[in-house]
């Protein structure tokens, strides 16, 4: 007898590590060398953590070795709590403010925490494609919102306004966007927060890259515009802005006005609980992170690593006939399109794989952060120039042979 897995996996899809990423480890196997560009993983490309939260970290191994309270240290709650009070959030508490083995976690929580089978939950498109997965696997009907790449990727307020139904429980934002780069205005932020509390939406804001940001721009934390109307989840960590990724230490906080969502957060509490802890070690890194020297504003100006391979990347990109690349603002990604008029893409995930195949770097098809037609793909920008650039150019030529 064949044991086959759950029919709630039927519609559940990571294509960051799907298929094609399976056809390079085989490639690998086979002795070939590939450039891994579909992940934001900053340490294979010499991004490393502060070497004060290393020693914050080992110092104290010898007092980490049981659990820790569910919701998580004090220390490292306390040191998010104090984040958001600093950029204004009086409502931050550290009661309300959960750790866990990175925003990923997380998100999966507060999924199963909201959503009976065939509640509506708002999900941007392009989206960071867990949050598709997590919400359908906890039993939710997403309704992709569009973002507007001829307004930079910003949302589309008239589009959230004509999806939102009497099953609609809540609204995602991911701000920084992963994938556009996309940093969102205040008036549009403000835009969503009103449609929110008009309809009695919760809102969750994942804020993973709010200090990854170029050229000026200006993240404005979500929860800043709820304060005394409404509550908001936020979520962020230490994978990107600190480099830990591996450490898998994000965390969760709800802020604003709680009255009405008291039984939510006992779900929290609930799944908080049943998976004991997050990992211990790494929430002693959290307190140093956020009080200590920000390192990060080093590599995302002039000169710096992230702002020059940003750059670079954007450049060739931009040199392409029929590519057009929105500049991100934020994070560690570009999002180009291919102009349809100028490319016959019928399947995004057989270009990637071609590409993986002919050029050996390997990237990932725009349908996989649901974006709806396959007319892109992402980069991550995070190798060295002397690495980045013959990739950009390899993708430049191969799709050269692919020119009507």
């Amino acid at each position: 007898m064949q044991i086959r897995k759950s029919n709630k996996l039927a519609n559940i899809c990571y294509e960051i590590r799907g298929p094609v990423l399976k056809e390079a480890m085989r490639m690998e196997e086979e002795g070939q060398r590939i450039l891994k560009l579909n992940i934001g993983n900053p340490a294979p490309f010499g991004f490393e953590a502060p070497d004060e939260i290393l020693v914050d970290v080992i110092r104290n191994l010898p007092t980490s070795q049981g659990y820790s309270e569910s919701k998580g240290l004090f220390s490292a709650r306390k040191a998010v709590m104090q984040k958001y009070q600093a950029m204004g959030i009086k409502s931050a508490d550290v009661n309300q403010v959960w750790m866990g083995n990175g925003v990923s976690e997380l998100i999966v929580m507060a999924m199963q925490a909201l959503l009976n089978d065939g509640d509506e939950i708002l999900i941007p498109a392009p989206d960071y494609p867990l949050w598709t997965a997590a919400a359908t696997l906890s039993g939710g009907y997403v309704r992709h919102y569009m973002c507007d790449p001829g307004s930079g990727w910003q949302p589309d307020i008239k589009d959230i306004r004509a999806k939102i139904s009497n099953k609609t429980k809540a609204i995602v934002i991911i701000n920084p966007n992963n994938p556009t780069g996309a940093v969102y205005e205040k008036s549009v932020l403000q835009a969503i927060v009103d449609l929110a509390d008009e309809h009695n939406l919760l809102i969750f804001s994942d804020e993973i890259y709010d200090k990854i940001l170029y050229d000026e721009a200006q993240h404005i934390p979500t929860a800043s515009l709820t304060e005394g109307r409404m509550p908001c989840v936020t979520f962020s960590g230490l994978s990107k802005v600190y480099r830990t990724a591996g450490f898998r230490s994000g965390w969760m906080t709800i802020t604003g006005d709680c009255s009405k969502i008291g039984d939510f957060i006992d779900g929290i509490d609930i799944l908080s609980s049943m998976r004991l802890c997050a990992n211990v070690p790494a929430q002693h890194a959290v307190q140093t992170a956020l009080g200590g020297y920000q390192s990060i504003n080093e590599l995302i100006i002039p000169g710096g690593r992230l702002y020059e391979q940003r750059q670079v990347a954007f450049d060739v990109l931009d040199s392409i006939p029929g590519v057009n690349c929105y500049k991100p603002q934020g994070a560690l990604y570009l999002f180009p399109q291919l102009d349809p008029k100028v490319y016959d893409i019928k399947n995004d995930m057989d270009l990637v794989l071609q590409f993986l195949k002919e050029e050996k770097v390997l990237i990932v098809q725009g349908t996989g952060f649901n974006w709806p037609t396959p007319d892109h793909v992402r980069f991550v920008f995070l190798p060295h120039i002397e690495e980045l650039t013959p990739a950009m150019e390899r993708f430049a030529a191969f799709l050269h042979r692919l020119r009507r």
